[in-house]
């Protein structure tokens, strides 16, 4: 139930960061479309191998902004460069606090200079720091300007643009189909203005795990149009339609961790606290059970994102990620899970006696964040993150970061389940913990998983 409670005082509460965020309830994530359009795993097989088409209309909170003075007050939060941030661009924008550690990360869009000319994009995490700044801009008479769009399960009436995602082997052939010619030439991560069954549409170049992709977006009016013209284009290439269990899936094939711990529970952040709703600062799940709230932050480093970081600026935390930057301690790598673990978890859930943590497919995720141990004998070596099932490569897996020191194709092993077990009504009241053999793969992990896990497994 949402209260009026800042985050400040849910902490004084319930004693310290740790004890609410374990046993806070987060109410389950659930994308606002169908749970399945044919079948999860056929709809992630089609990514894989023909084209999908993946609807994010709905599910990612939405921050409009625009201002003169915006630009100065991003800089001023983000380590990312805006030297050559202009219309037709998006970036991968980041935040960290004063010691250099990640509060959150979003795409950023720049459409143009109207109201809803910039555009970022994400979980709420990231957001909602920026627009704390963006209202402090505000009523210091800065010419910041914002718009908050919750997403379809937080919001009244239809969402300003549509969004649908186009990936696989077979995009190209289908756009040359939609476009009736070539595909656009657009370069990574740019926005290029295009026309679908004579509707104009904004195209980002991107691509998942390899795969080639554009993410389509216009006014919703214009929703059903452009998506009949994508679907109708490519029904002769085997197109899915993917349903939000294969989406919830992606982020294990794109290498993207998709809610990082925020690292908003120190003095640079106390007036955050305030402000902020508790009911929006999330839930911890997972093994990772350390009293001290610092064991859970990570830096961009730690999860891939240091190719958002730039030292051309001044910024809030900067000395600090110059040090992290120096003496890099951790990196994201996929874990591959032994499938004689994870069947014996899954077993447990038949056999006489307490089993093991239930293990959900395909994503196994069951706080806003999850946090399980990884562990080199009794050595803590990093943080399993994302967790869930692929079915194109036929491998439980999780997205994780770890110690620099232990290299691609070694074994780890991760702690499934909760000793002591949080009060969270997420968590099975009654399971054992167990340790799941993992072995290290880069992120995204693809070609590793195809040839050298496939080869030596």
């Amino acid at each position: 139930m949402m209260t009026s409670e800042s985050l400040a005082e849910a902490i004084t509460r319930a004693g310290s960061p740790v004890e609410l965020l374990r046993n806070q309830n987060w109410p389950a994530f659930t994308f606002p479309v169908a749970p399945e359009f044919t079948n999860w795993r056929d709809e992630q097989r089609a990514w894989n191998t023909t084209v999908a088409l993946m609807d994010q209309s709905h599910h990612m909170t939405q921050l409009f902004l625009h201002g003169d003075d915006l630009t100065p007050m991003l800089e001023s939060i983000s380590p990312n460069t805006f030297a050559t941030f202009r219309r037709g661009v998006a970036k991968q924008l980041i935040s960290v606090n004063k010691d250099g550690y990640l509060i959150g990360d979003g795409i950023l869009f720049y459409n143009d200079e109207g109201p809803d000319g910039r555009v970022l994009i994400g979980h709420h995490l990231l957001i909602d720091w920026v627009r704390f700044n963006a209202e402090k801009a505000e009523a210091a008479g800065k010419d910041v300007h914002h718009r908050l769009e919750a997403n379809s399960h937080m919001r009244q009436g239809p969402p300003t643009f549509y969004r649908y995602e186009l990936q696989g082997p077979q995009a190209n052939e289908v756009m040359t189909k939609v476009f009736g010619g070539p595909p656009p030439e657009i370069k990574f991560f740019h926005i290029g203005d295009v026309t679908i069954a004579g509707r104009p549409v904004k195209a980002l170049r991107h691509g998942m795990a390899g795969q080639p992709g554009f993410e389509f977006y216009g006014p919703w009016e214009d929703n059903e149009i452009v998506l009949d013209a994508l679907m109708a284009a490519g029904a002769e290439f085997g197109i899915r339609r993917v349903g939000a269990k294969a989406y919830s899936s992606s982020p294990l094939e794109s290498g993207w961790v998709p809610t990082p711990f925020p690292a908003i529970f120190d003095d640079d952040f106390a007036e955050y606290r305030q402000w902020l709703p508790a009911a929006r600062a999330g839930s911890i799940g997972g093994s990772l059970a350390s009293p001290d709230i610092h064991d859970y932050y990570m830096t961009p480093y730690d999860l891939g994102l240091g190719r958002s970081v730039r030292f051309d600026h001044d910024f809030h935390g900067r000395a600090a990620l110059e040090r992290h930057a120096e003496n890099q301690r951790r990196r994201k790598v996929t874990l591959i899970w032994h499938a004689d673990d994870v069947a014996a978890v899954v077993r447990s859930q038949i056999e006489p006696g307490i089993p093991a943590k239930y293990l959900d497919f395909p994503k196994a995720r069951y706080g806003l964040y999850q946090m399980d141990e990884i562990r080199k004998g009794d050595e803590l070596v990093g943080i399993s993150t994302d967790a869930g099932y692929v079915a194109f490569d036929q491998l439980y897996m999780s997205l994780a970061t770890l110690d620099v020191g232990i290299a691609d194709g070694e074994q780890v092993e991760v702690v499934w389940g909760e000793d002591p077990i949080s009060r969270k009504g997420s968590v099975d009241a009654a399971h054992r913990q167990v340790r799941i053999r993992a072995t290290v793969a880069p992120a995204p992990y693809h070609d590793f998983a195809r040839t050298v896990y496939r080869a030596n497994g």
